[in-house]
């Protein structure tokens, strides 16, 4: 099989050829038809993560070597299966849900894989879908497409499943107005999302017109430039001058972050999502005086993946694809993503 992988940080992708494996036990071999272009496959690509104030995480420092096979998000048909697998047929469209655990620390016990104390997620820890074939540990990891458009599907594993768990946190507290910081992949699947699961008024925010026109477009009642200096003024007085219940930051980066904390109501709910990377400096006594909630969203588990698959099926969310690439072209899909060159989502169909 052909793969395109990581070598080292900053490298160049690199195409090689190795033997197609053969499924044992419960494995089945998957032959991807496409595969998603996430931020996550870059700061695999970059080697970590920026943490402020000079500091930088490695990946390498969390487990990951290299050489490694990015991309998590993959969508594909069954080639070959185990001979104690059962619950899936050669020929199935599936898709694969990337965020394996060990299986016996806290979060895998109650099946929330996601937030594994050890994780082995596909495409970080073991090689993924930059490859016309993946080999899956276990069957129980995959879910039908029953219809759904293959490109479509691939963003549901990560970006898409990221913001529905994001969405979710935010509608806790039964929200009159969620703002959505960031119209890119995440932030415009929010949009759709939250206009199909929350009773809010959604406003979003981002830097980009053409981006923000789409988010109209997709559900938002309201959309702010933040090059405006007003941007929070004008937030205020839509909310009534009180401040938006939920805020949902999709970038995470300090400047979305300021403008967070600036928005945020009494009692509100602050959903942080983005890996932008960087650090803020808060005033720590307005949390407790504010009574505010600040929650990380980090994916989502197996069965929050099969419920937005379903909202797909139904026609209720429909993520934007507006590139395609060959598995030839995974340099310049990651150079793409990193010059924010996309809007929406991008894939690769090996």
């Amino acid at each position: 099989m052909k793969s395109s992988r990581i070598t080292s940080p900053n490298e160049p992708l690199t195409l090689s050829e190795s033997v197609t494996p053969t499924p044992e036990g419960s494995q089945v071999l998957v032959k991807v038809k496409s595969v998603g272009v996430c931020h996550s496959d870059l700061h695999l690509w970059e080697g970590g993560y920026d943490l402020g104030d000079g500091k930088f995480m490695k990946v390498t420092d969390r487990g990951v070597k290299y050489p490694v096979t990015p991309g998590h998000e993959i969508v594909g048909t069954v080639e070959n299966i185990a001979s104690s697998v059962s619950n899936i047929s050669k020929g199935d469209d599936v898709l694969v849900f990337p965020w394996i655990g060990c299986g016996e620390c806290p979060a895998c016990k109650v099946g929330n894989e996601n937030l594994c104390d050890a994780p082995r997620s596909m495409g970080v820890f073991q090689d993924g879908g930059y490859s016309d074939y993946a080999l899956i540990p276990n069957s129980k990891y995959l879910a039908k497409l029953d219809g759904v458009d293959p490109d479509v599907a691939t963003s549901l594993a990560c970006s898409g499943l990221t913001a529905y768990t994001a969405i979710k946190k935010a509608n806790q507290n039964t929200p009159e107005f969620i703002v959505i910081v960031g119209a890119g992949g995440l932030g415009l699947m929010g949009v759709q999302i939250a206009s199909a699961i929350t009773d809010a008024k959604i406003i979003c925010v981002d830097l980009d017109d053409q981006k923000l026109e789409i988010a109209k477009k997709m559900g938002a009642d309201y959309t702010i430039n933040s090059k405006d200096p007003e941007t929070a003024q004008k937030i205020m007085s839509i909310c009534n001058n009180k401040g938006a219940d939920s805020v949902v930051d999709f970038v995470n980066a300090p400047p979305t972050a300021k403008l967070d904390f600036a928005i945020l109501r009494k009692r509100g709910n602050l959903v942080l999502v983005g890996l932008f990377g960087g650090s803020f400096e808060l005033s720590l006594v307005t949390i407790p005086l504010k009574s505010i909630i600040i929650q990380g969203a980090y994916t989502g588990n197996y069965d929050d993946m099969v419920e937005l698959l379903a909202l797909a099926r139904k026609g209720v969310i429909n993520p934007v694809i507006s590139k395609r690439y060959s598995l030839d072209e995974t340099n310049a899909a990651l150079e793409d993503l990193k010059t924010r060159k996309i809007i929406g989502r991008a894939v690769i169909n090996p």
